[in-house]
């Protein structure tokens, strides 16, 4: 069994452990990944899906448009495994075509959710 000062010092290392992480912006990484891990280990295979229609496809996949421009690759992992989409994502030309959503010369500097609310005059 661990001493008082063994336990004191085991804190003291964990606390030392979590500020350098979050001084390295890693933490909340960490945190994510560990979430999406844990979804995809409960996430119960047997139960069948319900047939995603094409619309929900095109939703969804806007979603992880955004979620991927903006580097949220384990909420995007998860939104993948949950809505049953298929595991490569759509060609954004081609998304963006589906959606009716216009790109300018710099389309690809903003996400396609960004490019589908431009058109609202109070941002």
């Amino acid at each position: 069994m661990a001493t008082v000062a063994e336990l004191k010092a085991d804190l003291f290392m964990v606390i030392v452990l979590k500020d350098t992480l979050e001084k390295r912006g890693v933490l909340g990484q960490i945190k994510a990944r560990i979430r999406a891990e844990v979804f995809n280990a409960l996430d119960d295979q047997s139960e069948p899906r319900p047939p995603l229609s094409h619309e929900n496809l095109l939703i969804n996949e806007l979603i992880r448009e955004y979620l991927e421009y903006n580097k949220y690759k384990y909420a995007a992992s998860v939104l993948t495994a949950e809505s049953g989409q298929p595991a490569v994502p759509l060609d954004r030309q081609f998304l963006a075509k589906e959606l009716n959503i216009a790109e300018d010369a710099n389309g690809k500097s903003t996400s396609l959710v960004w490019n589908s609310l431009s058109f609202l005059t109070w941002w």
